[in-house]
């Protein structure tokens, strides 16, 4: 099948082929462009892209000119609030309002060019890379860095985190993807040499996409196909395999996660129906698409090439199909259905407890293996679907017993192994005042310095700082961004830990660690309380 064909415009000038990006705003009435070729954020009217306006020039709403060098990255962050983000090779990634494209803040400095960007679900951590060694999660309330995630030895190509916030993944230009537990901030499986590897040409990158529900991550596969792997084990799901003759780099899902959209190397881009691992649309460019978006809210796409052109595919799936937008995943619910047919078969959907997912004890290790299937889906489809729901639904039975087992031999006093996002207790001690949502907040205050908090994913971000009364070097205050640790520092400059995650009571100490100060090995105590974590 064969639609209307999809023209773009120049939004971009560009005299070689570049990475570029494309984004939708949260409501689907903006869109937002860069290139690697220009040092321009551009924020359009999505109706005006739709009718085929040029990007450039005046019919953008907004134009950004805040980086010295091209752009390499967008994100646009989820909900109402509205926050663009964008990553440059200059080094540098910026925050700014959207739709109005105000400046904000610079969030993070890196030594080397950004090549991604990801927001969370809830648009309070976002997760930046490229060259560097290292993925930065930058806490959005106070544009800090959280934790510094390495792993990776090429450059970080593609970022995308898991809709039900416990994973992060990403890959490389050696093809190698990681599962980041968000929990634990460690690797929680590595994936080696899975995507194809682009490591000489800039204008391309590999994506990887979590499903809306969570439950499998889509990467370009070394076959000029699609692969989608598990959540939980890191196995192999299904291969989507068509007509891409040339390596496939970009992908996006349809809001319910019933379609997905790939673009290749052969400048093609190509519309699947995953439950029957067929494509069902595509449309031929003239020149490679580099980047591509699903309508939050719609049946379009949103697609930019490496000579930055842009333009949206409206009706992409036909109207004989499935709305992409029938049947979108409820996060919240208990049952996760891998697809919503109840017209045409029977409900074999699969339900999921949300404390399975959520798990982060230690004494709980992932299930890296599972039995293959002999099948390899050139039956009938229908049998091959019902066979994996099966499969998939005893394996979740058997982790969800082995929880339940691991609980019991710790006892009743065992730590919870389900996350707890409590309300904070407020704070008694002299000098602290209330906490306010999204501000800082002192714990106390005295002759020897300061303890001040904020919270931020149910965890509180914790800093002391001492007051410098002497001549010699500033000692720098001590962050602890978990709430995994407290610490002191004693006249010689020495940090002490101690472990305090899970505790809503506990005793800190505070040396005073100034020269000046007569009788540095005084030691004053701090009684801070945390709740919640």
């Amino acid at each position: 099948m064969k639609g209307r064909v999809v023209k773009l415009r120049e939004a971009h000038k560009a005299g070689s082929p570049a990475l570029c990006s494309a984004s939708w705003g949260p409501s689907g009435q903006h869109v937002v462009t860069a290139s690697a070729a220009d040092t321009a954020v551009l924020i359009h009217d999505a109706a005006t892209v739709l009718a085929g306006g040029r990007g450039s020039g005046s019919s953008a709403l907004a134009t950004i000119r805040l980086h010295k060098d091209g752009v390499t990255a967008l994100a646009v962050a989820p909900g109402p609030s509205g926050s663009l983000a964008s990553g440059s090779i200059d080094h540098s990634v910026k925050f700014y309002t959207f739709p109005e494209g105000q400046f904000q803040s610079n969030v993070a400095r890196f030594t080397l060019p950004i090549r991604s960007l990801a927001f969370n679900k809830k648009g309070t951590l976002l997760a930046a890379a490229g060259e560097d060694d290292g993925i930065k999660l930058i806490s959005t309330i106070d544009n800090t860095i959280s934790k510094v995630l390495k792993g990776h030895k090429g450059s970080v190509t593609g970022l995308d985190f898991d809709p039900r916030n416990d994973y992060l993944a990403s890959v490389d230009s050696f093809g190698t993807v990681i599962y980041w537990d968000l929990c634990i901030g460690a690797e929680a499986r590595t994936l080696t040499r899975i995507a194809p590897t682009f490591r000489s040409d800039n204008s391309v990158r590999n994506v990887l996409c979590w499903s809306p529900d969570g439950q499998t991550l889509a990467v370009p596969g070394l076959r000029n196909n699609v692969v989608l792997y598990d959540r939980d084990t890191g196995e192999e799901v299904c291969t989507l395999y068509g007509d891409h003759e040339q390596p496939v780099s970009s992908l996006c899902w349809s809001p319910n996660g019933r379609y997905l959209a790939s673009a290749g190397l052969d400048r093609q881009v190509l519309i699947w129906d995953v439950k029957s691992r067929q494509d069902i649309e595509r449309q031929k460019f003239d020149e490679r698409i580099c980047s591509l978006a699903w309508k939050p809210n719609g049946n379009a796409l949103l697609l930019i090439d490496v000579m930055g052109r842009v333009g949206i595919w409206e009706s992409v799936v036909p109207s004989t199909m499935k709305s992409p937008n029938e049947g979108i995943p409820d996060l919240n619910s208990n049952m996760v259905p891998l697809f919503d047919d109840n017209d045409d078969e029977p409900d074999t959907s699969v339900g999921l407890e949300d404390d399975v997912d959520d798990t982060f004890s230690d004494s709980i290790t992932f299930n890296h293996k599972r039995p293959r299937r002999k099948s390899t889906f050139d039956g009938d489809s229908e049998n091959e679907d019902l066979i994996h729901q099966l499969e998939y639904t005893k394996r979740m039975k058997d982790k969800q017993n082995k929880n339940e087992d691991a609980g019991k031999a710790r006892g009743d006093s065992a730590t919870p192994v389900t996350l707890v996002t409590s309300t904070m207790q407020a704070a008694f001690q002299p000098g602290s005042t209330p906490p306010q949502p999204g501000m800082r907040n002192f714990l106390a205050y005295n002759m020897l310095g300061s303890i001040t908090t904020i919270q931020n994913e149910g965890y509180s971000h914790v800093e002391v700082d001492f007051h410098d009364t002497g001549r010699g070097p500033r000692v720098p205050s001590m962050t602890d961004y978990f709430g995994f640790t407290m610490a002191a520092m004693n006249g010689s400059g020495s940090v002490f830990a101690n472990p305090c995650k899970g505790d809503k009571n506990m005793s800190t100490l505070m040396y005073r660690p100034f020269g000046s100060w007569a009788g540095n090995s005084e030691v004053r105590y701090l009684n801070v309380t945390l709740s919640g974590q």
